[in-house]
């Protein structure tokens, strides 16, 4: 957990910072509660008990709203495991059983989302997998926060292949984001700012329309 860039070593306080936040939400059912986004450097024993600590603190003001939780590691679905994850949020508790585990998975070499190529057309599909036969074995609700890939044949593919493997009947996923929007961030290759941001032209039709539900708008 890090604040100004430094790693946050007061359970309480989080949990004090959390309370306050959600007291003045808790009759907002649009409002969603991410609690940390991408801790890193920090051991995932840690970081699942700040996580359990602030939701245990939110539900005690009476909020009912859903709360996405996120693991160390950049909260990779990729490293889930070999990051300590896994192990460290076995057995998370909502007494309001309204939680998802939010993970972020970018398809290029290092999964850091700053590359346009992506390692194959199936790699979006295969680095969810261990992730969500996580989820399903420990009976949790995932939800992939994060999912970037360039603007060509084969990371649309990749992108298409992780988001249909998330609507398996059986699937734990609950949703999924773009990364990503937002008029700072010009000519990145991955923005769908309207009107022409760099990943308008084909993700958004090609990877992700398909998958939006039909509105009638």
């Amino acid at each position: 957990m890090r604040y100004n860039g430094a790693i946050i070593s007061d359970s309480t306080a989080f949990t004090t910072w959390w309370k306050n936040l959600a007291t003045l939400f808790k009759d907002n059912s649009h409002v969603i509660f991410d609690l940390q986004n991408e801790p890193y450097g920090i051991d995932a024993s840690v970081v699942a008990s700040f996580m359990q600590a602030a939701v245990n603190g939110i539900r005690s003001v009476g909020a009912t709203n859903l709360i996405l939780v996120e693991g160390t590691s950049w909260t990779g679905a990729w490293s889930w495991t070999s990051s300590g994850n896994a192990a460290a949020f076995v057995g998370f508790t909502d007494p309001a059983n309204n939680f998802a585990i939010e993970m972020h998975q970018y398809l290029d070499s290092d999964g850091s989302g700053t590359s346009d190529a992506c390692v194959s057309s199936t790699i979006g599909a295969e680095r969810i997998a261990d992730a969500t036969t996580w989820l399903k074995n420990n009976n949790l609700k995932g939800f992939l926060g994060e999912i970037g890939a360039g603007s060509n044949d084969a990371c649309i593919s990749a992108v298409k292949g992780a988001l249909t493997a998330m609507q398996a009947a059986d699937s734990p996923w609950i949703g999924a984001l773009w990364w990503a929007a937002g008029p700072w961030w010009g000519d990145y290759f991955q923005s769908i700012e309207p009107p022409s941001g760099a990943a308008i032209p084909r993700i958004l039709p090609e990877a992700l329309e398909p998958f939006l539900p039909v509105t009638g708008l």
